[in-house]
């Protein structure tokens, strides 16, 4: 029997090639157990092919981030990219798909990774070091001061499905600094 982590994972997955599709992208789920990519996508005449990684989550848990490894630190192409799916409270609400380069997604998480481990833990020490890691919508818990990923940084990302360079737009234009 399928938990409801797969399940919410699935309806994810299956949102994303909905909106895909609707937007006129020949668009198809990648094999099961295909390792790092969930869909694939091209445009009409197949000239360029993207692959596309999805992470859903529900509006159930406090800092509204999603869960990473620190593998997808390393999983970075110019044709690779990330639809992180927010499936909000209440049900009724329109899911948020915010669709990243995975350049951006592996220096945010490995940026908030190493002020994480920087920063002292509880009595003062050190935090343990773990391959998890969690892309949020806002990192002011990581960074009280100074931060780079502040709230709203995912913002220009939501529903951003030219980014995947799969018309004739000009993609830079609406891209943040990624300094």
């Amino acid at each position: 029997m399928p938990s409801q982590t797969s399940l919410i994972g699935t309806a994810g997955e299956h949102y994303v090639l909905c909106e895909l599709l609707r937007q006129g992208y020949i668009a198809a789920l990648a094999p099961t157990g295909a390792p790092n990519v969930d869909i694939v996508v091209t445009d009409m005449e197949g000239s360029r092919l993207c692959a596309i990684q999805v992470k859903t989550r529900r509006g159930i848990r406090t800092d509204g981030g999603w869960h990473m490894n620190a593998k997808q630190e390393e999983f970075v192409g110019d044709h690779y990219f990330y639809c992180f799916v927010d499936f909000q409270e209440p049900q009724k609400a329109r899911p948020l798909v915010y669709v990243i380069p995975s350049a951006k997604v592996a220096k945010a998480i490995s940026d908030a990774h190493k002020k994480w481990r920087s920063t002292p833990g509880r009595n003062g020490q050190p935090h343990q070091d773990t391959p998890m890691r969690r892309l949020l919508p806002d990192y002011g818990k990581v960074w009280p001061t100074d931060n780079p990923y502040p709230a709203g940084w995912l913002d220009p990302y939501c529903d951003a499905w030219n980014l995947l360079g799969l018309d004739n737009t000009n993609t830079e234009a609406s891209l943040p600094n990624d300094d």
